[in-house]
């Protein structure tokens, strides 16, 4: 374990339960060692993943990387405070893996990447899809015009969640809180990976690669947020990229996304690592691809110099959907008519919301223009740099 690198994890329930198993791998290797745990009440012995070992706990997040002698920590807290621990990380020269969405407004995100920059340390995006090796193998067949010309990207995301999602922490489901953005729509937190893989499939990953944005956000549930919505991107490539959501589905699927050529489609979900390519003239290939963990990719960029898969500045773009969301209209809630309530579940469904998000994404169109009578029309952003 001598060489393994110390890691401190800033928020280790809920989904930090993830990274905690993942550290767990990665110890089992002797790439990492869970040097602490930053948390307001500490994780139980029964809250510890088996073979991490007695790793040093306290909430005061700087007093934890100083004692533990960290040299990368993992962020997954609230939206909210990723800025400013990843700049008390940043100040002690520690190295970074910032859970999405990186923050929740365009300025928190610039000064957190400014301030990583300025520090001199690494910061690695955590958008775990983005670490498939389906990306640059999609990437590769639309530059080889495989599908010929590219004409847009459709993402769709078809997901349930019960009212008690909305219910597990103080911010979930809420735009604003005490003052301070949130943002937690399903956009831009639940279903963030679907944007952010559209973005990256066309190209569009620095905030200067979008022009402007078209937002259509509803809510179903008594929230702040939005539940159910989609977005247009327009890209200085001229290739829209449209991705409609929602956590009100009647069947919830594996969300994905899908590349227009003129003379085909690539499918790609990027749960799964899985795509099918359909061609004119061919018939229709299938392909599983692997995975690079992102914090293995992390450690690997400071121990070997290997190239670093999601760093600040290639998330520009999918913070500039973020913005626009931030800064729209409070999403409008959908008439009593266009929802109901599945009591066993107890979770709130949109019928019909299932096909519109797989319209959006087969034609690029968004709710409104697919007529769904609750829709209301689309409000732009002019996207500035």
């Amino acid at each position: 374990m001598s060489t393994a690198v110390p890691i401190v994890l800033a928020g280790a329930r809920g989904h930090g339960r993830w990274h905690l198993d993942n550290i767990r791998r990665l110890q089992d290797k002797g790439i990492v060692r869970l040097a602490g745990i930053c948390e307001l009440t500490p994780l139980t012995r029964a809250e510890l993943p088996e073979g991490l070992g007695s790793p040093e706990q306290s909430a005061d997040f700087g007093v934890l990387l100083d004692s533990t002698g960290a040299r990368i920590a993992v962020i997954c807290t609230p939206i909210p405070t990723h800025t400013d621990l990843a700049l008390a990380a940043a100040r002690r020269g520690v190295h970074i893996l910032l859970e999405k969405p990186p923050a929740p407004s365009y300025a928190e995100f610039r000064r957190m990447a400014d301030g990583v920059a300025e520090a001199g340390v690494v910061c690695q995006i955590g958008f775990q899809s983005l670490g498939s090796h389906a990306v640059p193998a999609i990437r590769t067949l639309m530059a080889e015009g495989v599908i010929g010309e590219v004409v847009g990207i459709g993402g769709a995301g078809a997901w349930a969640r019960a009212e008690a999602y909305y219910r597990r922490a103080p911010w979930a489901g809420k735009r604003r809180l005490n003052g301070v953005d949130v943002i937690d729509g399903v956009l831009t937190n639940p279903l963030a990976h679907a944007v952010a893989t559209a973005l990256a499939l066309g190209d569009t990953v620095r905030a200067e690669d979008v022009t402007a944005i078209e937002t259509e956000l509803l809510r179903a549930n008594d929230i702040e947020s939005d539940d159910t919505s989609c977005v247009r991107v327009t890209t200085a490539q001229g290739r829209p990229v449209v991705v409609a959501a929602t956590l009100c589905a009647e069947d919830p699927d594996d969300p994905y996304v899908v590349v227009h050529g003129e003379r085909g489609r690539i499918t790609f979900w990027y749960k799964q690592d899985r795509v099918l390519l359909q061609r004119a003239d061919h018939g229709p290939e299938e392909f599983e691809y692997g995975r690079t963990d992102l914090l293995e990719n992390l450690v690997d960029h400071l121990t070997d110099g290997t190239d670093l898969l999601v760093p600040p500045d290639t998330t520009g773009a999918f913070m500039k959907v973020v913005e626009a969301v931030r800064l729209a209209p409070d999403p409008a809630p959908l008439p009593e008519q266009a929802w109901q309530l599945l009591p066993d579940e107890q979770r709130r469904v949109v019928p019909g919301i299932d096909g519109l998000a797989a319209a959006a994404a087969d034609t690029l169109a968004l709710y409104s223009e697919l007529g769904a009578p609750w829709a209301l029309p689309a409000r732009t952003k002019e996207v500035s740099t």
